[in-house]
């Protein structure tokens, strides 16, 4: 298992995300001719629900399963398991993403920021200052690095391959219908809620990892006091306690879909720097580090003792 998971992350490290037929592309193109043909907005509330749920179990599961099949051959296993742990997670392009904001804002670019900082972030960018879209880019490392880098981790450690591909699409599901808007709100119901179980435990270790890695008892006084009061039970850990660890203030209102939404700030009282993108990105590689790490000597000690 720890062979796998340092090829998929060095794998990561070398290629970056697919430039063109990244499998998550195709599964996208799939996601959304299936909600074509289920979700109808005259549909009731409780109808629509079912379609959700039904659009999630009839694209979700083949691939698990094919997954599962393809896991139980040694030799395929052998060659096909870094390979598709490479393919669910995605922390070098969290950080190029990053770094493309930073390096804008380095040369006085605003707009260019702006239109990074879009890439990565859900919130209209167009009234950003350059705070904002600092804030923005950092909120988006810090719950970016429990989505798409340490919850396919933490599933492939349970789950092996199969694991790792059923969070990797089910999150995807909830990224593209995870919305509380009129499109969504009853026909993404059901990928929202299976994405919160499935991120629950992770997203509470990746806070206890972003704690352990900076100012640690600052971290564990904003999840305590801070997590509660952000909308997302899941991002409300990581973030706060990311904040914390970099000893830095995130959040503040922003605009979604043409309207304000009056979130609250959180954190710290420091406000950002440029540099402490920077630092955010080494706080998801430290994290990884240390991931690798857990990994290798739980499986040497396991090893030792049969």
């Amino acid at each position: 298992m720890s062979l796998s998971l340092i090829l998929a992350v060095l794998l990561d490290h070398w290629l970056g995300e697919p430039k063109k037929y990244h499998p998550l592309i195709i599964f996208g193109h799939l996601a959304n001719r299936t909600e074509t043909i289920l979700r109808k907005q005259h549909h009731s509330a409780l109808l629509q629900k079912a379609m959700g749920l039904i659009a999630l179990l009839l694209i979700v599961a083949p691939f698990t399963l094919i997954t599962y099949s393809l896991s139980q051959w040694p030799l395929i296993n052998t060659l096909f398991t870094p390979v598709i742990l490479y393919f669910c997670i995605a922390a070098n392009s969290l950080k190029q993403h990053a770094l493309l904001v930073l390096h804008a804002l380095n040369d006085k670019n605003l707009t260019l920021a702006k239109n990074h900082v879009a890439m990565i972030v859900s919130r209209e960018t167009d009234g950003m200052t350059e705070d904002d879209v600092r804030r923005a880019s950092i909120e988006s490392v810090l719950e970016n690095g429990a989505d798409a880098v340490f919850a396919p981790i933490f599933w492939f450690i349970i789950a092996g391959p199969t694991g790792a591909i059923l969070y990797r699409l089910s999150n995807t599901l909830d990224a593209m219908w995870g919305y509380k808007n009129q499109r969504f709100l009853h026909f993404g119901w059901a990928a929202a809620r299976f994405d919160d179980c499935l991120n629950w435990v992770p997203a509470r270790l990746t806070a206890l990892s972003y704690a352990a890695l900076g100012h640690t008892s600052q971290a564990f006084h904003c999840w305590k006091t801070q997590a509660s009061l952000l909308d997302s039970p899941n991002a409300g850990p990581v973030m706060t306690s990311g904040a914390g660890s970099l000893n830095i203030q995130l959040g503040g209102p922003a605009f979604y879909h043409g309207k304000l939404k009056d979130k609250i700030y959180f954190g710290t009282d420091h406000l950002t720097k440029n540099n402490d993108i920077n630092r955010a990105n080494s706080l998801i590689t430290r994290s990884l580090l240390l991931w690798i790490f857990i990994v290798v000597f739980f499986e040497f000690i396991g090893a030792y003792l049969a």
